[in-house]
């Protein structure tokens, strides 16, 4: 069953599949953070740095599977398989929307 995503958020999901780090990036605000394996991202610049080291050191798939709303935030789980140290694995991405725009994005299992 495939998941019916807002604008931005399967923007941010296309763009990982296919390793476009600068379309990840485009995808958030300019003041945007995100928040992944205890590290913190601020601004397109560092998100886009993000994306582009994530995609040198792993290979990976991800399939959003389930959304859900919770204190103002967009909730995605989606199962990660690849060549990552505990693959696969079931994580929630943390959106907070801003227009058409993610402004901020925690990424936890």
């Amino acid at each position: 069953m495939a998941v019916e995503l807002p604008a931005p958020i399967a923007g941010y999901f296309s763009a990982d599949k296919i390793g476009d780090a600068d379309t990840v990036s485009r995808q958030f605000t300019q003041g945007a953070v995100v928040r992944d394996e205890g590290h913190a991202y601020a601004g397109r610049e560092a998100i886009r740095e993000w994306k582009t080291s994530s995609a040198a050191k792993y290979t990976y798939d991800v399939e959003p599977f389930a959304i859900s709303e919770e204190a103002g935030l967009t909730i995605v789980s989606a199962h990660l398989s690849g060549n990552f140290p505990g693959s696969p694995v079931d994580l929630r991405y943390r959106f907070a929307l801003e227009g058409e725009r993610i402004a901020g994005l925690e990424i936890v299992a």
